[in-house]
């Protein structure tokens, strides 16, 4: 592998970039793995590396039914966060935060992680009181966070609507000043390369069709359009459509799909160096480093497999913006897409093993699956090369919708999903 630096940029560039090498290996796949990892998404691609760099499992590979990062990981907002209520979720969070920290170092990829802030407004007395109870809650979490008051949100973002006679009035807020944005492929990108690196098979353009049992039941191995391939373990980390595979896995999860919607905006100048989330419409933005705002807001309110959008959603989320940031008003929109989100009944993931032996689980994420990619793919493999749930993934095992051990972050996430 290439080893990514400043020095070799120089001297590849000397001579005509000729001598770079495919970010990772294409794999055609073999008949028979120690562990198949189904979805080569950021989970997959995570659990994949995570699986050879910390327990030594190589024989690993991936199976991706499009492209490396077609689906969810590159149609998201790219906010990296740990700013929630309960205990268990900021540990998790946090986790995957400080692994975020380190990411770039590690895996020699510029993930572009950039630890802008985040400021969460409030809007009326209720939203205050809420902010104040969530901002003590991730205190006694051990989680960085500063009240803030309205002068101190108008100086931090001066494009926003402050006045006491808008539509939606800022009476304070909050802000995790180590949260921030990365750049969504690289972080795919980075992955990928690092796991191919250390032995794993990544093969595209594979779709599975059904999965192997042996007599038992337990699962050895995936049918795919490129033929049988057996293993000793399969993981699923396919988001929006766990519930499919579950399906063929012959179980049910308790798993709704909705499409996320997201919008890019044409390139300015440098206008908001944080980003900002509105407890009043749900809308959140941003500003990459290409100049474009990256805007979200709440799901589609219907049960979807379309990576596209509808018109009530695009005109609730870009009037929120036109409302809420006027010198945004005439800004045009570039483009818009959608990604399928796996939401639960406690908006909270699943992370371990299935009632199917032999098959483990990564979703559940709903609109938090980015900013959870490290910790996803670490707490992952920690249970599939060890046979137990790693510390922080523990509470959020499948059994817990039996046990009613339920971790309700739907409010805390700070949209309502």
């Amino acid at each position: 592998m290439n080893w990514y630096s400043g020095l070799n940029l120089i001297a590849q560039g000397l001579r005509g970039h000729r001598g770079w090498e495919p970010a990772w290996r294409s794999a055609t796949p073999k008949p028979r793995y120690d562990v198949i990892i189904v979805g080569g998404g950021g989970h997959g691609l995570a659990t994949a590396y995570y699986l050879a760099r910390n327990h030594g499992v190589t024989n690993v590979a991936v199976i991706e039914k499009g492209w490396i990062g077609g689906g969810n990981s590159g149609r998201n907002t790219t906010v990296i966060r740990s700013n929630y209520y309960y205990r268990e979720s900021a540990d998790l969070y946090e986790f995957s935060l400080k692994l975020y920290e380190r990411l770039a170092r590690e895996l020699n990829y510029n993930i572009m992680f950039s630890q802008r802030g985040m400021i969460v407004t409030a809007h009326s007395r209720h939203d205050m009181e809420l902010s104040a109870r969530w901002a003590g809650a991730m205190r006694r979490n051990g989680v960085d966070t500063d009240m803030l008051d309205v002068s101190e949100i108008a100086d931090r973002v001066p494009a926003l609507n402050v006045s006491p006679r808008a539509r939606f009035p800022v009476v304070g807020g909050f802000v995790q000043k180590r949260a921030g944005t990365a750049r969504h492929d690289a972080v795919v990108w980075g992955y990928a390369r690092a796991a191919s690196a250390l032995g794993v098979d990544i093969v595209e353009g594979c779709e599975v069709k059904g999965f192997v049992r042996s007599p038992s039941g337990s699962v050895v191995g995936i049918e795919t359009s490129m033929g049988r391939i057996v293993a000793d373990k399969v993981g699923m980390a396919v988001a929006g459509h766990s519930s499919v595979l579950a399906g063929m896995a012959g179980f049910r999860l308790p798993v709704t799909s909705y499409a996320l919607q997201a919008f890019v905006s044409e390139p300015l100048k440098p206008a908001l160096d944080t980003v900002v989330l509105s407890l009043a419409t749900g809308m959140y933005i941003s500003q990459s480093d290409k100049g474009g705002l990256v805007i979200g807001g709440g799901l589609d309110r219907y049960s979807s497999y379309a990576q596209r959008g509808n018109a009530p959603v695009i005109r609730d989320v870009v009037g929120s913006v036109a409302e809420q940031f006027p010198p945004f008003r005439r800004v045009r929109l570039l483009r818009h897409w959608a990604g399928i989100v796996d939401v639960v009944p406690d908006s909270s993931p699943v992370i371990g093993e299935t009632p199917v032996p032999g098959l483990y689980l990564n979703c559940g994420w709903g609109t938090g699956g980015f900013k959870a990619i490290p910790v996803g793919g670490w707490t992952l493999a920690h249970h599939i090369a060890t046979g137990t749930p790693h510390p922080v993934a523990r509470p959020f095992q499948l059994e817990r919708f039996k046990t009613g051990a339920l971790i309700d972050e739907a409010a805390a996430s700070g949209i309502a999903h």
